[in-house]
């Protein structure tokens, strides 16, 4: 009897499954500041030391997001397209500057590693005034918000209902 329970025991622990090297992907971006192109309004992005999160959009895209509107007015929208309004996740090889993702001549290095790109999704952008302590206008904070964005690399997904991508500062 022992000698078939422990054939039951090694049979039932060799025929077991193994789940491989499942990875949960995600990123976190909150303590990193959205930055812009100096010479694009095309661009905006955050950093986070080897990570970017980027988004290109037209000018006339960037600027119907990123006028400044009445404070608690409702969300501005765009969708999310691999071609349009596209936002891009990119693990490099060393730290990320800015220098990397605004030189008009590629940088050698760092090398992207990894790339994510959102297929479908939404930017929601809500815009609040910025006041001096005189209470006068001084510039304006836009809030951007990822809705139900899904990102697709050519071995792997991941989405979020919401991600909450910062907020965008621009002073008059």
């Amino acid at each position: 009897m022992k000698k078939i329970l422990l054939f039951l025991f090694v049979a039932f622990n060799l025929s077991s499954c193994d789940d491989g090297d499942i990875t949960l992907e995600s990123f976190n971006f909150d303590d990193g500041l959205i930055q812009k192109c100096p010479d694009s309004k095309e661009l905006i992005f955050k950093t986070s030391n080897d990570e970017l999160l980027l988004i290109n959009l037209g000018e006339t895209n960037y600027n119907s997001l990123f006028q400044p509107i009445e404070t608690g007015s409702t969300p501005r929208t765009l969708t999310i397209t691999s071609t349009q309004n596209q936002v891009i996740y990119r693990k490099y090889s060393s730290t990320v500057s800015q220098n990397t993702v605004c030189s008009i001549v590629p940088v050698s290095s760092p090398t992207v590693t990894k790339e994510w790109l959102a297929t479908g999704g939404t930017i929601s952008v809500l815009t609040n005034e910025l006041t001096n302590t005189d209470d006068e206008v001084i510039g304006h904070s836009h809030n951007v918000t990822f809705l139900n964005v899904n990102f697709s690399s050519s071995d792997n997904s991941f989405s979020f209902t919401s991600y909450n991508y910062g907020n965008h500062e621009i002073l008059d």
